[in-house]
């Protein structure tokens, strides 16, 4: 049993990473989830340093997402690369934000990132449909640990 499985059981990252390739199976975006234990900065911040060691800010379109979850402090933080956020704005992320937030209080770890996830895929999908020449630009998995 590894350290993050009492956040997220193996079954339930799978039905995360399921989530991830709904989503993009629908535009050429790409999301990404990163677990790690602690959050030496703020979360924003630290989830900007992990965006970039990830190789997130290389896609084509930079309409790269990533949810970042630094499990025991109970912290987490929602970052789009340039292109994305061109198209949605600062209030998206915040009202995406409050919404994980939310579902995060009520104990639904799981259910409320899948379903913040689907909003992303929408949103992506609406500005980056998934076309022929479209491929894989990241890995699917959920990273875990410091990077």
């Amino acid at each position: 049993m590894d350290k993050y499985t009492a956040f997220y059981s193996q079954e339930e990252r799978a039905e995360i990473v399921s989530a991830i390739q709904r989503a993009e199976a629908k535009t050429s975006g790409e999301i990404r989830v990163h677990l790690e234990d602690h959050c030496d900065h703020e979360s924003k911040d630290r989830a900007a340093m992990v965006f970039e060691k990830l190789g997130m800010h290389k896609t084509a379109d930079r309409n790269g997402v990533l949810f970042y979850v630094a499990v025991c402090d109970h912290d987490f933080a929602v970052i789009g690369d340039g292109g994305i956020h061109e198209k949605v704005g600062a209030a998206y992320w915040s009202d995406l934000c409050k919404e994980l937030e939310e579902h995060f209080r009520a104990g639904m770890y799981k259910g409320g990132l899948v379903k913040c996830i689907d909003h992303v895929g929408e949103q992506l999908r609406s500005f980056y449909p998934v076309d022929r020449r479209d491929i894989n630009e990241l890995p699917d998995d959920i990273s875990m640990g410091q990077i």
